[in-house]
Formats: structure tokens, C-alpha cells, sequence
């Protein structure tokens, strides 16, 4: 089985991207699942199951960080596309904080940027970018040639090895270099009894978890313990 795990900020395009990859994988004979990680709404495991007709789940992660919620349901998932007789699955997750990176060794990482998000975007989406294997860039059409540079450029800058693609994710235009790297991508390999092999992130997720993450309100760092951010001071270790 072929894995994707695509990420990306909110609006890029996301969606289309992947629509028209499983058209194409279907086309070319192989059954593929679809998997949705987001917040508290999503609808396209819907659309993608009243499409194509393939099977599709969806998690809401609620209070964890959608990245985290990936690493939480990945090893199911990848047993449920198992079961089902796929040999790609997909999964679309939803990148908020921007420090946090979904992907995994062994799979095909693939960040979602749109073009018209601002020249200092990839400058600013930290792992989810620079630990990707490809760089999809959509909304090519709304922008000029000088600015399309400049934003290629801006991803080179932070992924120098990262493969950068410029798709029209409308209509499909771009879209069979992605197949080509699926492809080329290893296969996920499964135990006897169809759970996954040991598969790790790449790449270190952040530091810790704050007492903000586990429910404390109060304002201000004298209030709070573990790793904390002063104004004056931005890295500080302040003990229980």
C-alpha cells in the first residue's frame, strides 16, 4: 500500500488537489481510501465517497492538535484501507499551529500552499515544509510571473531538497507529476495480521506540552510551569 499525507494551511487547496489524484489512481486501476483530519467540521470524506465511491473515514481531533490526532489514528487507518482492499490511502489533515509536521518515514509528505497566501508564507509554516517531500503550489493563475518566482524561491530558501510543484488544482493541470512520485514512494509494509509495521514521524514534534494545553486559564507566565514564554525573555524553564 502507498501512503500520502497531505498538509497545508487552511483554503490551498487541499482538496482539489487530492479530488484529482484519486481520479487518477482509480483510473489507473487501483482502489484508494480517503481520510479526513480536522477540528470540529469537515465534509469530505462525504464528497469524496459520493464521487468516487471509495471508502472514506473522517476524525475530528476536538481538543488535540490535528498532527498529533494523525499520529494517534494513522496505524488504524492504515489497517481499516487494509481491510478494505486499497492500495493507496490518502489523508488529508488540517495544519493550524504551524510548528507541527504530519509526516512519516516511509510515506509520501506533500504540503499544499496556495500562491496568493503572501511571498513570506513558506518562510513562516516552519517542518510542514521543510520535511515534506513535495511542495504543491495552487492559485498559480492569480498571480504574476515575477511573483510565482519569488514564492519558489521563498521555498527553496527553507527546502532546498523539497520538490516543488505548480499545479492549476481547478482544472488538474500539474497533477500526474504527483502520481509519478506516489509511484516512486515506498510501500507501507503490514505484519501478519494486517497491522502496520513500526513507522515513525520525521523529524522532532515540539518540546512539550504547556499548562495552557491541559486547561489552565490564568493570565500571565508567573502563573503557569514547564515551558513558558516571558516578554522579555524567549526561552525560559520555569519548574512546578
Amino acid at each position: 500500500m502507498k501512503l500520502v499525507i497531505c498538509a497545508g494551511p487552511a483554503t490551498t487547496g487541499k482538496t482539489s488537489v487530492l479530488r484529482h489524484m484519486v481520479r487518477k489512481i482509480l483510473a489507473g486501476g487501483r482502489k484508494a481510501a480517503f481520510l479526513k483530519i480536522d477540528v470540529q467540521y469537515a465534509d469530505e470524506d462525504l464528497a469524496f465517497a459520493g464521487e468516487f465511491g471509495i471508502p472514506t473515514r473522517k476524525v475530528y481531533s476536538g481538543e488535540l492538535c490535528p498532527d498529533h490526532c494523525n499520529v494517534m489514528v494513522l496505524g488504524d487507518a492504515l489497517q481499516w484501507a487494509r481491510k478494505e482492499g486499497c492500495q493507496v490511502l490518502l489523508v488529508e489533515t488540517a495544519g493550524l499551529c504551524l510548528r507541527c509536521s504530519p509526516y512519516v518515514e516511509g510515506a509520501l509528505g506533500m504540503i499544499v500552499l496556495e500562491a496568493t497566501s503572501g511571498m513570506n508564507l513558506p518562510l513562516k509554516v516552519g517542518p510542514m515544509l521543510s520535511l515534506a517531500d513535495i511542495a504543491v503550489v495552487t492559485k498559480i493563475d492569480r498571480v504574476s510571473q515575477a511573483e510565482r518566482e519569488v514564492f519558489r524561491a521563498r521555498i527553496q530558501d527553507v527546502a532546498p531538497l523539497v520538490k516543488i510543484r505548480e499545479v492549476h488544482a481547478l482544472h488538474g493541470i500539474g497533477i500526474d507529476p504527483l502520481l509519478d512520485y506516489l509511484d516512486q514512494s515506498p510501500d507501507v509494509l503490514f505484519n501478519g495480521d494486517h497491522t502496520p509495521q513500526r513507522m515513525l514521524l520525521r523529524g522532532n514534534p515540539p518540546v512539550g506540552t504547556c499548562t495552557i494545553c491541559v486547561g489552565k486559564k490564568e493570565i500571565g507566565w508567573q502563573s503557569h510551569f514547564g515551558v513558558v514564554r516571558p516578554l522579555e525573555n524567549q526561552t525560559f524553564y520555569r519548574g512546578e
